[in-house]
């Protein structure tokens, strides 16, 4: 009963945060997990699962005032799934230390420069949408659904920032795409990949699908209650968090 209620608020403030902010539920759950003894491999596919409750969580508020384009949609999940499959299969083939200090500092970078972009994201202005433009943001699509298949910490930010500076959307728009298509199609392909071939850890589930599926709720109703400024604000503290935690660890 004590482990299943430390899974239980560590999901809940995980995936309360990462709704908030578009991303970094991995920051406290992924690491959670091996703390209580899993072993990477099984923490990984164990995590993934896990979040694609996130997703589900997140969509049963948005869609209640969901601004999301079908065509935009398509366009986002023809191209990350793809690379979501590839950095599944491969995430296990590569040292663990070598990805994770990567990521950190990439991470780093994405929320230092929205604190250096003060009106980034404020405004939503489209852009990008058509011929050799659209295909070079399909490419960054691409580059992030791999990173989301293969490292579990804060990609869904990448996204996020991604709509934002290629495709000119602003927070309270990307954060809702990135939870509905990265948190549930994205993950949800990712989990199934993991899980066929990799273990997951189902005695552990109730809990952690619990706690994702209602920070998930509670996260994207502040969102939305609050704004793009609130928004831009936790993606910043999250994304420098998840950075230096990933850089010291």
């Amino acid at each position: 009963m004590i482990e299943q209620l430390v899974l239980f608020v560590a999901s809940l403030a995980a995936n309360f945060f990462s709704a908030l902010s578009g991303g970094g539920a991995g920051l406290i759950q992924f690491p959670i997990l091996i703390f209580l003894g899993l072993p990477f491999g099984v923490a990984l596919a164990t995590h993934k699962v896990a979040s694609v409750a996130l997703g589900l969580g997140a969509t049963l508020r948005h869609l209640k005032e969901s601004h999301l384009e079908r065509r935009f949609s398509l366009i986002i999940l023809g191209a990350g799934l793809p690379g979501v499959v590839l950095g599944a299969v491969t995430i296990l083939q590569i040292p663990e230390r070598i990805a994770t200090l990567s990521l950190g500092f990439l991470t780093l970078g994405l929320g230092l420069y929205s604190v250096f972009k003060p009106r980034l994201g404020m405004e939503h202005a489209p852009k990008n949408r058509q011929g050799a433009a659209l295909i070079g943001g399909m490419a960054g699509l691409f580059v992030v659904g791999f990173l989301n298949g293969s490292i579990t910490s804060g990609t869904g930010l990448f996204l996020t920032l991604w709509l934002i500076r290629y495709f000119g959307l602003d927070y309270t728009r990307a954060v809702a795409y990135t939870l509905i298509l990265c948190g549930l199609v994205w993950n949800g392909t990712g989990a199934l990949v993991l899980g066929m071939i990799g273990t997951v850890a189902w005695d552990w589930m109730p809990a952690l699908l619990a706690g994702s599926i209602l920070g998930g709720y509670l996260g994207s109703h502040l969102a939305i209650r609050k704004g793009n400024l609130w928004i831009k604000r936790a993606f910043e503290i999250v994304t420098i968090l998840i950075g230096l935690k990933l850089i010291l660890s």
